[in-house]
């Protein structure tokens, strides 16, 4: 089941790259830009039902000055998540992307910190499947918090999958898990019959 398929233009298309995230598959550039989507067979996904918050985390939402906000800014989480050494985020994706936010596929998390946005995360929704992609921080706990609302979010609408792609210690101490991609295209079928929003 791992699958690759080396992304052209015509991938591309909003409605190629829904049909692509619907299957299961995410795109991710190279060092050269060239993009391939992936399909593996292990996937990485938090349960809605049953996540994790660190008890230090929780301690720290409850005192911190963050505010946040859905969707008000979602090409500058793209973007800053992008600014880094390494990034998959290539400027081809993020034309791509474009069209995605446009169509209501792509929503993001932003928060602040007097009224400056420090952390954040973006994914791709499908039915009651969020596809998260990325996230970035600026401060101490600004991504670990926007995944907080994150999760909070999907569970207020009635989603049913939160994908992750892969399995990192940071997602781990969240409740993530790994499952088989006949377990995850199940969530997937299960997901897609929910009429569901993220606004």
């Amino acid at each position: 089941m791992n699958e690759n398929y080396t992304s052209s233009k015509d991938l591309l298309t909003p409605w190629k790259m829904i049909l692509l995230y619907s299957r299961g598959a995410f795109p991710m550039a190279d060092e050269t830009g060239k993009i391939d989507w992936y399909l593996p067979e292990i996937r990485t996904i938090i349960p809605l039902d049953n996540y994790n918050v660190p008890r230090s985390l929780r301690k720290f939402m409850q005192k911190c000055d963050f505010t946040y906000s859905y969707d008000e800014h979602p090409l500058e989480v793209i973007e800053n998540c992008a600014n880094r050494e390494k990034t998959w985020i290539s400027k081809e994706l993020i034309e791509a992307y474009k069209n995605l936010i446009k169509y209501k596929y792509l929503h993001s998390v932003e928060v602040y910190q007097n009224k400056q946005l420090v952390g954040g995360l973006y994914g791709v929704t499908y039915g009651g499947a969020f596809f998260g992609e990325s996230m970035f921080s600026k401060v101490s706990q600004a991504s670990k918090a926007a995944l907080i609302k994150l999760i909070e979010r999907l569970n207020e609408k009635g989603f049913v999958l939160l994908d992750v792609q892969y399995q990192t210690p940071h997602l781990k101490m969240f409740g993530a898990i790994e499952i088989s991609f006949e377990e995850f295209n199940q969530l997937l079928l299960k997901s897609y019959s929910k009429n569901v929003s993220f606004n």
